[in-house]
């Protein structure tokens, strides 16, 4: 069952959407440092912003991040993600010269493909849980 608080309304609809999105980096390089995932955090906080939509929770190691999302039904979950890959990686690169060189063919940080899982069976706080214990890199 939904915690209370995470009961959305819009104007024709009341909503409970969670989806758990995974990225991963192009060849599973390790990349990132906390320093990385911090500003990450914010960027796709932002991107999230934009679409209506609450990063409820993120996290991350050297090499992927994990997402959980609270988002509107008009959302559509690809376009979503399209968005906070494209948006984190040009941002990523723009603001840390550092990671230039794990871009790869096509000037791409993040690989082609990504886990986006709707959340129900598990609670909410199971999952924050989860993601909050992700061995985030010094």
């Amino acid at each position: 069952m939904a915690e209370y608080g995470d009961i959305r309304t819009g104007r024709h609809c009341v909503f409970v959407l969670h989806a758990h999105l995974v990225f991963v980096t192009k060849y599973r390089h390790r990349v990132f440092t906390a320093g990385h995932l911090g500003r990450m955090e914010e960027i796709m906080r932002a991107v999230c912003g934009n679409f209506e939509c609450e990063l409820v929770e993120f996290n991350g190691e050297s090499d992927h991040v994990h997402l959980l999302v609270n988002f509107p039904p008009k959302v559509a979950v690809s376009k979503l993600v399209n968005s906070l890959k494209g948006v984190s990686s040009r941002r990523m690169r723009q603001e840390f010269p550092d990671l230039v060189r794990h871009y790869w063919r096509g000037q791409r940080l993040w690989s082609g493909s990504y886990f986006a899982g709707s959340v129900d069976g598990a609670p909410i706080s199971v999952l924050r849980e989860y993601i909050e214990q992700q061995g985030r890199p010094v």
